[in-house]
């Protein structure tokens, strides 16, 4: 039997577990709280974009370029004439499934080759720590430029890339996860027991070294929508006429001469949404961490 069973409280359901978790949050982590819903706030926006923007965030309209925010434009124009208002929301649909889309690559890549490592041991976790380092210690935005060279300029392949160069964190910190978990008693019993030792892995350790991953799940996404504003900036992210939060930035940087406010829109979209991603990871990391909720 897993050990997650046996835990005092483990027979809460899901519902009542995560409103227990609410009323908590609500007392002792207000930040953590209000920056979670700011991030529903804008998962909102970006599944109602096409009922909530007030244009087509493609259509250009030369003659009215660079434009200073009015009643028809509220955020004004962008340098091919485009609502910048629309455009920030219909990016605000792109930069999200970015970060998911990149922290699942490295979430699905670095989970089971960390636990195989952290299970099997022996040349097995020698060979993946040694393929790891080698991949951190090239610097990650750098790294993802390359494989984004590779591969080709476009979001799958921009987020794909930005998830091949997160994967070693994830594996790295599961395998520690698993080298502890695999010592403990119930892991013992079943192996004596002559359990298969995949589902011993699958079974046993996993659902018991998966919570820091939960936490490196919200971290990454934030990392993951910086990476992807960075590359949408440089023109290897999101192309035109697809709008995201980095490629507008990019392109209000052209016109910062004419239109320095132009930059303001995206900019503080970019960096409130990774800083929410931040507050509600450090919140769940006290959730979960049982170190954090003595101190």
């Amino acid at each position: 039997m897993s050990a997650l069973s046996t835990e005092p409280g483990g027979s809460a359901s899901p519902v009542g577990r995560t409103r227990q978790v609410l009323v908590r949050w609500r007392h002792e982590e207000k930040t953590a709280l209000a920056a979670g819903s700011v991030l529903v706030l804008m998962v909102l926006v970006a599944v109602l974009a096409r009922l909530l923007a007030p244009h087509d965030p493609t259509a250009q309209d030369i003659a009215n370029r660079l434009a200073e925010p009015s009643a028809s434009h509220l955020l004004g124009t962008d340098g091919l004439g485009r609502d910048v208002l629309s455009r920030l929301l219909f990016g605000a649909r792109t930069s999200l499934i970015a970060s998911v889309l990149a922290m699942a690559v490295a979430v699905v890549i670095g989970l089971p080759l960390g636990l195989a490592g952290g299970f099997a041991g022996g040349f097995v976790d020698i060979l993946l720590r040694r393929v790891f380092d080698t991949i951190m210690a090239f610097p990650a935005l750098v790294l993802a430029i390359g494989v984004t060279g590779v591969l080709g300029p476009g979001l799958v392949t921009s987020m794909a890339a930005v998830g091949i160069v997160f994967a070693p964190s994830v594996a790295r910190l599961i395998r520690g996860q698993t080298l502890s978990t695999r010592e403990r008693l119930f892991v013992l019993v079943a192996v004596t027991y002559g359990s298969h030792p995949i589902r011993v892995a699958v079974r046993h350790v996993l659902p018991n070294a998966v919570a820091p991953v939960v936490i490196q799940m919200s971290l990454l996404m934030s990392t993951a929508l910086l990476a992807e504003a960075s590359l949408s900036f440089l023109g290897l992210g999101v192309q035109p006429p697809t709008a995201s939060w980095g490629s507008m930035l990019g392109q209000a940087y052209v016109y910062m001469s004419q239109a320095p406010t132009q930059v303001f829109a995206p900019g503080i979209a970019i960096v409130l949404t990774a800083y929410c991603f931040i507050a509600v990871g450090d919140a769940l990391r006290r959730e979960l961490d049982p170190r954090q909720q003595t101190l």
